[in-house]
C-alpha cells in the first residue's frame, strides 16, 4: 500500500473518531440539561481534545 494512502486513511479515521466523539459529548451535554451554546461549545472542546490527543500520540511514536 502507498504510504500517502496509508497517511490519508489514518487521517480520515482519526477525524471521524473525533467527530463521533464530540456529538456523544454534545448529546450528553444536552440530556444533562444544557443550554444549546453549551452544548456546542462542549462538543467543540472535545473535538479539539481528540485532535490535540491524536496529534501528541503521532508525534511520540514517529519520535520511537
Amino acid at each position: 500500500m502507498n504510504h500517502l494512502a496509508t497517511v490519508l486513511l489514518t487521517i480520515a479515521l482519526v477525524v471521524i473518531c473525533a467527530t463521533l466523539t464530540a456529538v456523544a459529548a454534545g448529546v450528553l451535554a444536552r440530556l444533562d440539561g444544557a443550554t444549546l451554546s453549551r452544548t456546542l461549545i462542549q462538543a467543540a472542546v472535545t473535538f479539539a481534545a481528540v485532535l490535540t490527543l491524536a496529534a501528541v500520540i503521532s508525534t511520540a511514536l514517529t519520535a520511537l
